[in-house]
Protein backbone atom coordinates (compact mmCIF):
# COMPACT_ATOMS: atom_id res chain seq x y z
CA UNK A 1 0.00 0.00 0.00
CA UNK A 2 1.23 3.47 -0.97
CA UNK A 3 0.22 6.84 -1.50
CA UNK A 4 0.90 8.55 -4.82
CA UNK A 5 0.49 12.29 -6.07
CA UNK A 6 1.24 14.46 -9.51
CA UNK A 7 0.44 18.03 -10.38
CA UNK A 8 0.97 20.33 -12.88
CA UNK A 9 0.82 23.87 -11.09
CA UNK A 10 0.73 27.50 -12.68
CA UNK A 11 3.10 28.72 -9.76
CA UNK A 12 6.00 26.14 -7.43
CA UNK A 13 4.71 22.86 -6.65
CA UNK A 14 7.01 21.71 -4.01
CA UNK A 15 5.00 22.97 -0.99
CA UNK A 16 1.38 21.97 -2.85
CA UNK A 17 3.28 18.16 -3.19
CA UNK A 18 4.82 18.21 0.52
CA UNK A 19 1.16 19.29 1.73
CA UNK A 20 -0.34 16.38 -0.01
CA UNK A 21 1.69 13.90 0.67
CA UNK A 22 1.14 14.98 4.28
CA UNK A 23 -2.52 14.20 3.72
CA UNK A 24 -2.01 10.63 2.47
CA UNK A 25 0.88 9.56 4.61
CA UNK A 26 -1.60 6.81 6.21
CA UNK A 27 -0.75 4.80 2.88
CA UNK A 28 2.52 5.12 3.74
CA UNK A 29 4.92 5.76 6.43
CA UNK A 30 8.37 3.81 5.65
CA UNK A 31 9.32 6.30 3.12
CA UNK A 32 8.82 9.21 1.15
CA UNK A 33 9.99 11.67 -2.36
CA UNK A 34 9.43 13.85 -4.78
CA UNK A 35 10.19 14.79 -7.68
CA UNK A 36 10.25 18.13 -9.24
CA UNK A 37 10.29 19.37 -12.99
CA UNK A 38 12.23 22.45 -14.01
CA UNK A 39 12.41 22.54 -18.10
CA UNK A 40 13.91 19.22 -18.75
CA UNK A 41 15.84 19.23 -15.59
CA UNK A 42 14.67 16.84 -12.38
CA UNK A 43 15.19 17.72 -8.79
CA UNK A 44 14.75 14.58 -6.14
CA UNK A 45 14.61 14.25 -3.20
CA UNK A 46 13.47 10.91 -0.71
CA UNK A 47 14.92 9.11 1.81
CA UNK A 48 13.14 6.67 4.79
CA UNK A 49 10.31 8.05 7.22
CA UNK A 50 7.44 9.78 7.49
CA UNK A 51 7.27 12.95 5.58
CA UNK A 52 7.74 15.63 8.17
CA UNK A 53 11.51 13.65 8.74
CA UNK A 54 12.40 13.18 5.18
CA UNK A 55 12.08 16.84 4.19
CA UNK A 56 14.13 19.87 5.64
CA UNK A 57 13.96 23.24 4.73
CA UNK A 58 17.30 23.05 2.07
CA UNK A 59 15.26 19.83 0.49
CA UNK A 60 12.41 21.85 -0.08
CA UNK A 61 13.96 24.95 -1.68
CA UNK A 62 16.09 22.51 -4.26
CA UNK A 63 12.86 20.94 -5.47
CA UNK A 64 11.67 23.81 -7.87
CA UNK A 65 9.62 23.90 -10.76
CA UNK A 66 5.65 23.99 -11.35
CA UNK A 67 5.21 20.09 -11.95
CA UNK A 68 6.13 17.35 -9.82
CA UNK A 69 5.35 13.86 -8.25
CA UNK A 70 5.40 12.72 -4.86
CA UNK A 71 4.82 9.34 -3.17
CA UNK A 72 4.99 7.74 0.65
CA UNK A 73 5.24 4.27 0.90
CA UNK A 74 4.56 0.95 2.71
CA UNK A 75 7.05 -1.78 1.46
CA UNK A 76 5.20 -5.08 -0.45
CA UNK A 77 7.40 -6.03 -2.93
CA UNK A 78 11.39 -6.22 -2.05
CA UNK A 79 13.41 -5.45 1.11
CA UNK A 80 11.40 -3.55 3.64
CA UNK A 81 13.53 -1.28 4.91
CA UNK A 82 15.71 -0.38 1.71
CA UNK A 83 16.32 3.43 1.28
CA UNK A 84 17.27 2.14 -2.48
CA UNK A 85 13.58 1.18 -2.91
CA UNK A 86 12.35 4.70 -1.82
CA UNK A 87 9.95 6.38 -4.34
CA UNK A 88 9.89 7.52 -7.06
CA UNK A 89 12.17 6.20 -9.59
CA UNK A 90 14.37 7.39 -12.74
CA UNK A 91 15.54 6.22 -15.76
CA UNK A 92 17.03 8.75 -18.39
CA UNK A 93 16.44 6.61 -21.43
CA UNK A 94 15.38 6.56 -24.08
CA UNK A 95 13.76 10.07 -22.13
CA UNK A 96 14.02 11.30 -18.83
CA UNK A 97 10.99 9.07 -16.74
CA UNK A 98 10.19 9.27 -13.30
CA UNK A 99 7.72 7.11 -11.47
CA UNK A 100 5.89 6.44 -8.83
CA UNK A 101 3.51 3.35 -8.26
CA UNK A 102 0.59 2.36 -5.61
CA UNK A 103 -0.02 -1.57 -5.84
CA UNK A 104 1.78 -4.72 -6.78
CA UNK A 105 2.54 -6.62 -10.00
CA UNK A 106 2.22 -10.12 -9.73
CA UNK A 107 4.12 -11.13 -12.80
CA UNK A 108 7.24 -8.82 -12.12
CA UNK A 109 9.75 -11.87 -11.83
CA UNK A 110 8.76 -12.74 -15.48
CA UNK A 111 9.07 -8.99 -16.54
CA UNK A 112 12.54 -8.58 -14.72
CA UNK A 113 13.72 -11.48 -17.33
CA UNK A 114 12.37 -10.09 -20.07
CA UNK A 115 13.16 -6.59 -19.80
CA UNK A 116 16.94 -8.25 -19.31
CA UNK A 117 16.96 -10.68 -21.96
CA UNK A 118 14.74 -8.97 -24.24
CA UNK A 119 14.31 -5.01 -23.60
CA UNK A 120 18.33 -5.13 -22.80
CA UNK A 121 17.15 -2.94 -19.55
CA UNK A 122 18.33 -3.64 -16.44
CA UNK A 123 16.83 -3.11 -12.93
CA UNK A 124 18.88 -2.41 -9.88
CA UNK A 125 16.39 -3.07 -6.89
CA UNK A 126 13.63 -5.63 -6.02
CA UNK A 127 11.04 -3.06 -6.34
CA UNK A 128 8.15 -3.98 -8.55
CA UNK A 129 7.71 -0.16 -9.29
CA UNK A 130 11.17 0.21 -11.10
CA UNK A 131 10.18 -3.10 -13.10
CA UNK A 132 7.16 -0.99 -14.13
CA UNK A 133 9.31 1.72 -14.91
CA UNK A 134 11.53 0.09 -17.06
CA UNK A 135 8.51 -1.41 -18.82
CA UNK A 136 6.86 2.09 -19.37
CA UNK A 137 10.29 3.69 -20.49
CA UNK A 138 10.70 0.42 -23.13
CA UNK A 139 7.27 0.97 -24.23
CA UNK A 140 7.74 4.90 -24.76
CA UNK A 141 10.68 3.64 -27.18
CA UNK A 142 8.95 1.44 -29.37
CA UNK A 143 6.11 3.59 -30.03
CA UNK A 144 8.11 6.94 -30.70
CA UNK A 145 11.08 5.40 -32.48
CA UNK A 146 13.54 7.67 -30.08
CA UNK A 147 11.51 10.27 -31.93
CA UNK A 148 9.18 13.65 -30.52
CA UNK A 149 6.43 12.06 -28.18
CA UNK A 150 3.25 13.45 -28.66
CA UNK A 151 0.03 12.17 -26.27
CA UNK A 152 -1.32 9.75 -28.97
CA UNK A 153 2.57 7.98 -28.76
CA UNK A 154 2.37 8.35 -25.28
CA UNK A 155 -1.12 6.47 -24.80
CA UNK A 156 0.14 3.82 -27.48
CA UNK A 157 3.17 3.03 -24.79
CA UNK A 158 0.70 2.89 -21.71
CA UNK A 159 -1.72 0.31 -24.05
CA UNK A 160 2.02 -1.86 -23.73
CA UNK A 161 2.24 -1.67 -20.33
CA UNK A 162 -1.36 -3.26 -19.74
CA UNK A 163 -0.53 -5.80 -22.37
CA UNK A 164 2.61 -6.55 -20.30
CA UNK A 165 1.95 -6.26 -16.97
CA UNK A 166 -0.22 -8.18 -14.31
CA UNK A 167 -1.60 -7.23 -11.30
CA UNK A 168 -2.84 -3.96 -9.57
CA UNK A 169 -1.17 -0.80 -10.27
CA UNK A 170 -2.18 3.31 -9.89
CA UNK A 171 0.93 5.04 -11.35
CA UNK A 172 1.97 8.92 -11.76
CA UNK A 173 4.84 9.41 -13.81
CA UNK A 174 6.41 12.68 -15.44
CA UNK A 175 8.23 13.13 -19.03
CA UNK A 176 10.81 15.24 -18.63
CA UNK A 177 9.91 17.96 -21.33
CA UNK A 178 6.81 16.86 -22.16
CA UNK A 179 4.29 16.27 -18.86
CA UNK A 180 2.45 14.73 -16.48
CA UNK A 181 1.07 10.83 -17.05
CA UNK A 182 -1.17 9.06 -14.72
CA UNK A 183 -2.90 5.55 -15.69
CA UNK A 184 -4.88 3.11 -13.70
CA UNK A 185 -4.81 -1.00 -14.29
CA UNK A 186 -7.32 -2.76 -16.24
CA UNK A 187 -9.05 -3.87 -13.54
CA UNK A 188 -9.19 -0.53 -11.43
CA UNK A 189 -7.90 -2.30 -8.21
CA UNK A 190 -6.31 0.34 -6.40
CA UNK A 191 -7.46 4.11 -6.55
CA UNK A 192 -6.58 7.05 -8.39
CA UNK A 193 -8.49 10.64 -9.04
CA UNK A 194 -7.59 13.91 -10.50
CA UNK A 195 -9.27 17.57 -9.81
CA UNK A 196 -8.19 20.64 -10.85
CA UNK A 197 -8.15 24.21 -9.52
CA UNK A 198 -8.50 27.64 -11.26
CA UNK A 199 -6.06 30.17 -10.58
CA UNK A 200 -5.23 34.06 -11.51
CA UNK A 201 -2.79 32.25 -14.21
CA UNK A 202 -5.07 29.16 -15.61
CA UNK A 203 -5.96 25.52 -14.36
CA UNK A 204 -3.58 23.86 -12.19
CA UNK A 205 -4.45 19.78 -12.43
CA UNK A 206 -3.89 17.21 -9.11
CA UNK A 207 -3.81 13.69 -9.43
CA UNK A 208 -3.73 11.57 -5.73
CA UNK A 209 -4.64 8.49 -4.28
CA UNK A 210 -7.31 9.16 -2.62
CA UNK A 211 -9.62 12.23 -2.69
CA UNK A 212 -8.69 13.92 0.66
CA UNK A 213 -5.59 15.14 -0.52
CA UNK A 214 -7.09 17.32 -3.41
CA UNK A 215 -10.39 18.86 -0.84
CA UNK A 216 -7.07 20.20 1.57
CA UNK A 217 -5.69 21.48 -1.27
CA UNK A 218 -8.63 23.35 -2.71
CA UNK A 219 -8.89 21.43 -5.56
CA UNK A 220 -12.28 19.91 -6.70
CA UNK A 221 -12.50 16.47 -7.36
CA UNK A 222 -13.44 15.73 -10.99
CA UNK A 223 -13.62 12.02 -10.81
CA UNK A 224 -11.51 9.20 -10.95
CA UNK A 225 -9.44 8.12 -13.70
CA UNK A 226 -11.03 4.77 -15.15
CA UNK A 227 -9.87 1.42 -15.17
CA UNK A 228 -7.60 1.32 -18.02
CA UNK A 229 -7.49 4.73 -18.75
CA UNK A 230 -4.45 7.40 -19.16
CA UNK A 231 -4.54 11.06 -18.55
CA UNK A 232 -1.60 13.14 -19.72
CA UNK A 233 -1.53 17.06 -18.64
CA UNK A 234 1.73 18.32 -20.91
CA UNK A 235 3.55 20.90 -19.30
CA UNK A 236 1.64 24.24 -20.94
CA UNK A 237 -1.40 22.53 -18.70
CA UNK A 238 -3.51 20.78 -21.96
CA UNK A 239 -5.58 17.77 -20.92
CA UNK A 240 -5.69 15.00 -22.45
CA UNK A 241 -7.55 11.49 -21.63
CA UNK A 242 -8.07 7.60 -23.64
CA UNK A 243 -8.98 4.50 -22.58
CA UNK A 244 -5.82 2.43 -23.30
CA UNK A 245 -6.90 -1.48 -22.65
CA UNK A 246 -8.82 -3.12 -24.61
CA UNK A 247 -10.80 -5.03 -21.82
CA UNK A 248 -11.39 -3.07 -18.77
CA UNK A 249 -13.58 -3.76 -15.48
CA UNK A 250 -13.67 -1.98 -12.07
CA UNK A 251 -13.41 -4.09 -9.66
CA UNK A 252 -11.73 -1.85 -6.12
CA UNK A 253 -10.11 -3.49 -3.55
CA UNK A 254 -13.20 -3.69 -1.07
CA UNK A 255 -10.44 -3.28 1.69
CA UNK A 256 -9.61 0.12 1.15
CA UNK A 257 -12.96 0.91 2.64
CA UNK A 258 -12.48 -1.39 5.38
CA UNK A 259 -9.53 0.14 6.90
CA UNK A 260 -6.97 1.41 3.84
CA UNK A 261 -8.41 5.01 2.87
CA UNK A 262 -9.13 7.83 4.75
CA UNK A 263 -13.17 8.52 6.33
CA UNK A 264 -13.00 11.84 4.59
CA UNK A 265 -11.76 10.70 1.08
CA UNK A 266 -14.59 9.36 -1.65
CA UNK A 267 -13.17 6.33 -3.86
CA UNK A 268 -15.35 5.56 -6.89
CA UNK A 269 -18.13 7.26 -6.15
CA UNK A 270 -18.74 6.31 -2.29
CA UNK A 271 -17.76 7.80 0.51
CA UNK A 272 -15.56 5.93 2.64
CA UNK A 273 -17.34 7.57 6.17
CA UNK A 274 -20.68 6.36 4.60
CA UNK A 275 -19.69 2.78 3.81
CA UNK A 276 -18.03 2.34 7.40
CA UNK A 277 -21.39 3.92 8.70
CA UNK A 278 -23.48 0.79 6.52
CA UNK A 279 -21.17 -1.64 8.20
CA UNK A 280 -22.25 -0.99 11.78
CA UNK A 281 -25.61 -0.74 10.55
CA UNK A 282 -25.28 -4.63 8.91
CA UNK A 283 -23.33 -5.76 12.63
CA UNK A 284 -26.31 -4.84 14.16
CA UNK A 285 -28.60 -6.42 11.91
CA UNK A 286 -26.96 -9.45 12.26
CA UNK A 287 -26.47 -8.85 16.25
CA UNK A 288 -30.63 -8.42 16.63
CA UNK A 289 -31.68 -11.01 14.11
CA UNK A 290 -29.28 -14.15 15.63
CA UNK A 291 -27.52 -12.85 18.88
CA UNK A 292 -30.11 -11.23 21.03
CA UNK A 293 -28.88 -13.50 23.91
CA UNK A 294 -25.54 -10.61 24.08
CA UNK A 295 -26.44 -8.64 26.89
CA UNK A 296 -24.27 -6.15 25.95
CA UNK A 297 -23.98 -3.23 28.22
CA UNK A 298 -21.55 -0.85 25.94
CA UNK A 299 -19.64 -0.25 22.37
CA UNK A 300 -16.05 0.47 22.69
CA UNK A 301 -14.34 1.12 19.08
CA UNK A 302 -10.69 0.23 18.30
CA UNK A 303 -9.12 3.60 17.08
CA UNK A 304 -9.29 4.88 14.77
CA UNK A 305 -10.68 2.99 11.44
CA UNK A 306 -13.42 1.24 13.14
CA UNK A 307 -15.48 3.96 15.08
CA UNK A 308 -17.73 5.10 12.26
CA UNK A 309 -19.25 1.32 12.62
CA UNK A 310 -19.16 1.46 16.28
CA UNK A 311 -20.95 4.40 16.63
CA UNK A 312 -23.84 3.07 14.29
CA UNK A 313 -23.61 -0.24 15.64
CA UNK A 314 -24.16 1.27 19.52
CA UNK A 315 -27.41 3.45 17.76
CA UNK A 316 -28.74 0.69 16.06
CA UNK A 317 -28.88 -1.77 18.80
CA UNK A 318 -29.82 1.38 21.65
CA UNK A 319 -26.42 0.98 23.87
CA UNK A 320 -24.12 3.28 25.21
CA UNK A 321 -20.92 4.49 22.95
CA UNK A 322 -17.96 4.72 25.07
CA UNK A 323 -14.02 5.68 23.99
CA UNK A 324 -11.97 3.18 26.29
CA UNK A 325 -9.81 2.84 24.38
CA UNK A 326 -7.41 5.83 23.81
CA UNK A 327 -4.60 5.53 21.01
CA UNK A 328 -1.04 7.19 21.24
CA UNK A 329 -0.71 8.08 17.09
CA UNK A 330 3.11 7.94 16.76
CA UNK A 331 2.87 4.19 17.40
CA UNK A 332 2.77 2.87 13.17
CA UNK A 333 0.00 -0.21 12.04
CA UNK A 334 0.72 -3.41 13.53
CA UNK A 335 -0.33 -5.56 11.32
CA UNK A 336 2.84 -5.35 8.60
CA UNK A 337 5.14 -5.01 11.57
CA UNK A 338 8.20 -8.27 11.36
CA UNK A 339 8.23 -10.06 14.37
CA UNK A 340 5.56 -11.26 16.70
CA UNK A 341 7.69 -9.95 20.03
CA UNK A 342 7.42 -6.69 18.34
CA UNK A 343 3.88 -6.40 17.53
CA UNK A 344 2.80 -7.56 20.77
CA UNK A 345 5.14 -4.63 22.41
CA UNK A 346 3.30 -2.47 19.90
CA UNK A 347 0.13 -2.94 20.72
CA UNK A 348 0.58 -1.93 24.74
CA UNK A 349 2.40 1.26 23.56
CA UNK A 350 -0.19 1.97 21.06
CA UNK A 351 -3.34 1.79 22.79
CA UNK A 352 -4.50 2.18 26.58
CA UNK A 353 -7.70 1.09 28.45
CA UNK A 354 -9.34 3.30 30.70
CA UNK A 355 -10.78 0.85 33.35
CA UNK A 356 -13.76 3.35 34.41
CA UNK A 357 -15.44 2.12 30.63
CA UNK A 358 -14.49 -1.30 31.05
CA UNK A 359 -15.50 -2.44 35.21
CA UNK A 360 -17.79 -5.00 35.62
CA UNK A 361 -19.63 -3.75 32.23
CA UNK A 362 -20.15 -6.42 29.34
CA UNK A 363 -18.18 -4.88 26.70
CA UNK A 364 -18.66 -4.99 22.85
CA UNK A 365 -15.33 -3.86 21.26
CA UNK A 366 -15.71 -3.55 17.56
CA UNK A 367 -12.46 -3.55 15.07
CA UNK A 368 -12.70 -2.75 11.13
CA UNK A 369 -10.92 -6.86 10.32
CA UNK A 370 -8.97 -9.43 12.70
CA UNK A 371 -5.75 -10.20 10.49
CA UNK A 372 -2.62 -12.00 12.45
CA UNK A 373 -5.12 -11.81 15.54
CA UNK A 374 -2.29 -10.36 17.70
CA UNK A 375 -3.63 -7.16 18.19
CA UNK A 376 -7.20 -8.63 18.81
CA UNK A 377 -5.72 -11.06 21.30
CA UNK A 378 -3.88 -8.28 23.25
CA UNK A 379 -6.80 -5.79 22.93
CA UNK A 380 -8.88 -8.54 24.82
CA UNK A 381 -6.84 -9.43 27.39
CA UNK A 382 -6.09 -5.44 28.07
CA UNK A 383 -9.96 -5.31 28.46
CA UNK A 384 -9.68 -7.99 31.10
CA UNK A 385 -7.32 -6.40 32.89
CA UNK A 386 -9.43 -3.01 32.89
CA UNK A 387 -11.99 -5.13 34.72
CA UNK A 388 -14.52 -6.02 32.37
CA UNK A 389 -16.99 -8.50 32.98
CA UNK A 390 -17.80 -9.76 29.32
CA UNK A 391 -15.73 -8.98 26.18
CA UNK A 392 -17.36 -9.48 22.95
CA UNK A 393 -15.76 -8.72 19.41
CA UNK A 394 -17.08 -7.87 16.33
CA UNK A 395 -15.23 -7.25 13.25
CA UNK A 396 -16.72 -4.92 10.40
CA UNK A 397 -14.95 -7.08 7.69
CA UNK A 398 -15.48 -11.21 7.79
CA UNK A 399 -12.14 -13.31 8.17
CA UNK A 400 -9.34 -12.81 6.17
CA UNK A 401 -8.09 -15.81 5.17
CA UNK A 402 -6.33 -15.53 2.43
CA UNK A 403 -2.80 -12.89 1.04
CA UNK A 404 -3.62 -9.75 -0.33
CA UNK A 405 -1.46 -9.82 -3.64
CA UNK A 406 -2.34 -6.76 -5.25
CA UNK A 407 -0.40 -3.79 -3.10
CA UNK A 408 -1.28 -4.98 0.74
CA UNK A 409 1.67 -6.33 2.53
CA UNK A 410 -1.02 -9.10 4.67
CA UNK A 411 1.00 -12.14 6.24
CA UNK A 412 1.32 -15.27 4.51
CA UNK A 413 -1.34 -17.88 5.16
CA UNK A 414 0.20 -19.22 7.94
CA UNK A 415 0.05 -16.44 9.40
CA UNK A 416 -3.68 -15.40 9.30
CA UNK A 417 -5.46 -16.50 12.43
CA UNK A 418 -8.50 -17.13 10.12
CA UNK A 419 -7.19 -19.84 7.59
CA UNK A 420 -8.26 -23.02 8.55
CA UNK A 421 -10.13 -21.69 11.81
CA UNK A 422 -13.88 -21.57 12.13
CA UNK A 423 -15.46 -18.46 14.03
CA UNK A 424 -15.31 -20.25 17.66
CA UNK A 425 -11.97 -21.09 17.06
CA UNK A 426 -11.02 -17.80 16.51
CA UNK A 427 -12.90 -16.87 19.73
CA UNK A 428 -10.68 -19.23 21.62
CA UNK A 429 -7.35 -17.78 19.83
CA UNK A 430 -7.96 -13.68 20.74
CA UNK A 431 -9.63 -14.82 24.03
CA UNK A 432 -13.42 -13.39 24.06
CA UNK A 433 -16.35 -14.80 25.15
CA UNK A 434 -17.91 -14.16 21.59
CA UNK A 435 -16.94 -12.99 18.22
CA UNK A 436 -19.34 -11.52 15.50
CA UNK A 437 -17.68 -11.36 12.15
CA UNK A 438 -19.08 -9.64 8.82
CA UNK A 439 -20.48 -11.39 6.08
CA UNK A 440 -19.01 -10.77 2.66
CA UNK A 441 -22.24 -10.00 1.18
CA UNK A 442 -23.53 -7.55 3.64
CA UNK A 443 -19.83 -5.87 3.36
CA UNK A 444 -20.72 -5.86 -0.31
CA UNK A 445 -23.56 -4.27 -0.20
CA UNK A 446 -22.34 -1.20 2.61
CA UNK A 447 -20.51 -0.26 -0.21
CA UNK A 448 -22.40 -0.47 -3.52
CA UNK A 449 -25.56 1.05 -2.12
CA UNK A 450 -23.94 4.30 -2.67
CA UNK A 451 -22.55 3.26 -5.67
CA UNK A 452 -25.16 1.19 -7.18
CA UNK A 453 -23.04 1.03 -10.58
CA UNK A 454 -20.49 -1.12 -8.41
CA UNK A 455 -20.77 -4.54 -8.82
CA UNK A 456 -17.82 -6.29 -8.99
CA UNK A 457 -14.95 -5.75 -5.95
CA UNK A 458 -11.90 -7.21 -5.35
CA UNK A 459 -12.36 -9.47 -2.75
CA UNK A 460 -9.12 -12.37 -2.65
CA UNK A 461 -8.33 -11.85 1.50
CA UNK A 462 -12.12 -12.60 2.23
CA UNK A 463 -12.25 -15.78 -0.35
CA UNK A 464 -9.21 -16.51 -2.15
CA UNK A 465 -11.13 -15.02 -5.73
CA UNK A 466 -7.90 -13.29 -7.12
CA UNK A 467 -9.37 -10.59 -10.02
CA UNK A 468 -6.22 -11.35 -12.43
CA UNK A 469 -5.96 -14.82 -13.38
CA UNK A 470 -2.32 -15.18 -12.62
CA UNK A 471 -2.30 -15.93 -9.10
CA UNK A 472 -2.08 -19.83 -8.23
CA UNK A 473 -1.32 -22.02 -5.63
CA UNK A 474 2.14 -21.96 -6.49
CA UNK A 475 2.17 -18.32 -6.90
CA UNK A 476 1.46 -18.52 -3.35
CA UNK A 477 3.62 -20.47 -2.32
CA UNK A 478 6.30 -18.99 -4.23
CA UNK A 479 5.38 -15.70 -2.15
CA UNK A 480 5.71 -17.04 1.02
CA UNK A 481 9.19 -18.36 0.47
CA UNK A 482 10.05 -14.59 -0.19
CA UNK A 483 8.69 -13.94 2.59
CA UNK A 484 10.40 -16.23 4.90
CA UNK A 485 13.72 -15.60 4.02
CA UNK A 486 12.59 -11.69 4.51
CA UNK A 487 11.33 -12.09 7.67
CA UNK A 488 15.01 -14.53 8.39
CA UNK A 489 16.65 -11.50 7.23
CA UNK A 490 15.28 -8.67 8.89
CA UNK A 491 15.78 -11.24 12.35
CA UNK A 492 19.29 -12.10 11.66
CA UNK A 493 19.87 -7.92 11.10
CA UNK A 494 18.12 -7.80 13.94
CA UNK A 495 20.12 -10.08 16.27
CA UNK A 496 23.41 -8.50 14.98
CA UNK A 497 22.04 -5.23 15.86
CA UNK A 498 21.35 -6.34 19.24
CA UNK A 499 24.89 -8.11 19.60
CA UNK A 500 26.59 -5.15 18.67
CA UNK A 501 24.64 -2.58 21.01
CA UNK A 502 25.52 -5.66 23.98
Amino acid sequence: MCGVLGIVAKSPANQLLYDGLLMLQHRGQDAGGIVTAQGSTFHMHKGMGLVRDVFRTRNMFALQGNMGVGHVRYPTSGSSKSPAEAQPFYVNSPFGIVLGHNGNLTNSDKLTEELFRTDLRHVNTHSDSEVLLNVLAHELQESSGNCHLDPEIIFTAVSGVHKRCEGAYAVVAMIAGYGLLAFRDPHGIRPLVFGTIETDNGTEYLVASESVALDTLGFRLIRDVAPGEAIFIDESGNFFSKQCAEHASLNPCIFEYVYLARPDSVIDGVSVYETRLNMGDALAEKITQSMRHLDIDVVIPIPDSSRPSALQLANQLGVDFREGLIKNRYVGRTFIMPGQQQRRKSVRQKLNAMSIEFKGKNVLLVDDSIVRGTTSREIVQMARDAGANKIYFASAAPPVRFPNVYGIDMPTRKELIATGCDTEAICREIGADYLIFQDLDALIEAVSKINPTLSHFETSCFNGDYIVGNVTPEYLDTLERKSSTRQSSIKTQLDLSLTVSD
